[in-house]
């Protein structure tokens, strides 16, 4: 079964930002057997699109936010049916610590690709917004091994080199995957700091990922 009409219902949910209209979506969605990743891929999808709409102006930072709290309840429902089977049970993927980086405050996009991350069966250390360099340093230290860093400003996109140079200097640059994205971030300066992997969207930063697991 391909659940079109569901896959629909669920990502017309979503982007509508209303919480009870996504409850409803997951539960038909469940109710017509669609597999709990299935749900999550659709659901992923749409708050990629949500983040999209945003940076548009389209939707607003409550949208977003209503959007991003649906997602999470819905993965409070599903989340036992993942552990019990399927493609994202089990053990997790790859532990990635998260952040947008020191001096920035930006973090809508971020946080939907922790979400999407997450749902994709990754262990997500999110350390939030303004993260001090020692701090995603740290957690890569403590065994995660990809790290996703976000900078919406070009004062503040330079911070993920100095990351980098920091791994390198300690001897932990080989131990991770380095994520990075957000507006003023390009496959060219991804490249040329030195970077493993650049995502235009929450969604291709997902994928890029699971790929470098499967």
């Amino acid at each position: 079964m391909t659940f079109e009409n569901e896959t629909k219902a669920l990502h017309d949910a979503l982007v509508s930002c209303k919480i009870p209209d996504i409850n409803k979506a997951v539960e038909d969605a469940r109710a017509a057997g669609m597999p709990a990743n299935d749900i999550i891929n659709a659901l992923g999808d749409a708050m990629s699109d949500v983040g999209v709409m945003f940076e548009r102006g389209k939707l607003f930072l409550p949208h977003v936010l209503s959007a991003a709290n649906g997602m999470k309840k819905a993965m409070e429902v599903l989340g036992p049916e993942l552990s019990a089977g399927g493609e994202d049970a089990g053990a997790a993927k790859g532990t990635v610590v998260m952040g947008t980086v020191e001096g920035d405050v930006h973090d809508i996009g971020k946080s939907i690709c922790s979400t999407m991350l997450q749902c994709a069966g990754f262990d997500v250390h999110d350390l939030g917004r303004d993260v001090p360099k020692p701090q995603f340093v740290e957690e890569i230290r403590n065994g995660c091994n990809f790290c996703g860093m976000s900078a919406l400003m070009t004062t503040t996109m330079t911070v993920m080199k100095e990351v980098i140079d920091i791994l390198e200097k300690e001897g932990l640059r080989s131990q991770v995957t380095v994520m990075v994205g957000g507006a003023p971030i390009t496959q060219a300066y991804c490249d040329k700091i030195g970077a493993d992997v650049y995502g235009e969207s929450a969604s291709e930063t997902t994928r890029k990922a699971k790929e470098l697991v499967a």
